[in-house]
């Protein structure tokens, strides 16, 4: 695990600030109708105007800037001629390079008049991701976060994927330690302070097993039943957790489009 120095905290800030307001940007346009590669299109453009380069396009081969992930997709969505649709649930997730550092979060837009299920399973998905990153304090283990997500979402009736973690974040995009998203409390590593590390639950409705698509990278459930995903940044502080990574931006946009929650 790669302790960061307060300097190096201060540059993954700044990487993160940017995917937000990236995901801001995104989230002015999201309403049913568009496609997801001309959303793709304005992220990269507005990534790009702002001195950074997109954290995902390249990566392991991925061919965009983002990954959106529509409805069953849990993760790794490629953008395409899709075009949301009314009721749609969106994983959006957005990486940045900047001055040497990643950044990498990802939010779940609900398009227009969603089934009060979908909602439900985006709001309980966003409320874990609060929950496990209230662990990220000095002396707890990657247990206790993973504990505290599958703990509120199976108490609810969901399922949490088991293939796909979190992980440590910094001159590279993925660093030790890897951060499930389930587990038993004061079980696993112990977390030192001032390590960065994104906490990044992916929820089903149904069953929490998953299946990759023959594009080698879209992750969606084995049951077709909708998955929601949510990510923040987060610091190892002694009493509570600092936050490298804010909703802010998106919130603002979201009081303003009746499109989107």
């Amino acid at each position: 695990m790669i302790v960061k120095t307060l300097e190096e905290i201060e540059l993954l800030r700044q990487s993160s600030l940017l995917v937000g307001k990236t995901l801001a940007e995104v989230a002015k346009i999201m309403k049913p109708g568009v496609k997801t590669s001309d959303i793709d299109k304005l992220a990269e453009t507005f990534i790009l105007d702002s001195g950074a380069k997109p954290g995902f396009k390249g990566y392991g081969g991925f061919p965009a800037t983002l990954c959106i992930s529509i409805g069953e997709e849990v993760v790794h969505g490629i953008p395409g001629n899709r075009e949301l649709k009314d009721g749609d649930l969106v994983s959006v997730d957005c990486g940045t390079f900047l001055n040497g550092f990643y950044g990498d979060y990802a939010y779940s837009f609900a398009i227009g008049e969603c089934d009060d299920k979908i909602i439900k399973l985006q709001e309980a998905t966003k409320e874990s991701l609060y929950l496990g990153a209230a662990q990220a304090i000095l002396g707890k283990r990657i247990g206790d976060i993973g504990a505290a997500i599958q703990n509120y979402v199976e108490e609810r009736g969901y399922s949490v994927v088991r293939d796909l973690v979190g992980h440590g974040i910094g001159r590279n995009l993925h660093e030790k330690p890897e951060v499930f998203n389930y587990g038993r409390k004061g079980v696993g590593k112990k977390l030192p302070e001032n390590l960065v590390i994104c906490i990044e639950p992916m929820i089903n409705m149904g069953v929490k097993e998953v299946v990759q698509d023959k594009d080698g990278w879209t992750i969606r459930t084995r049951d077709n039943q909708a998955s929601a995903h949510f990510e923040h940044t987060v610091v190892v502080k002694a009493n509570k957790p600092e936050f490298l990574s804010t909703y802010e931006y998106i919130d603002e946009v979201l009081k303003q489009n009746i499109n989107i929650r």
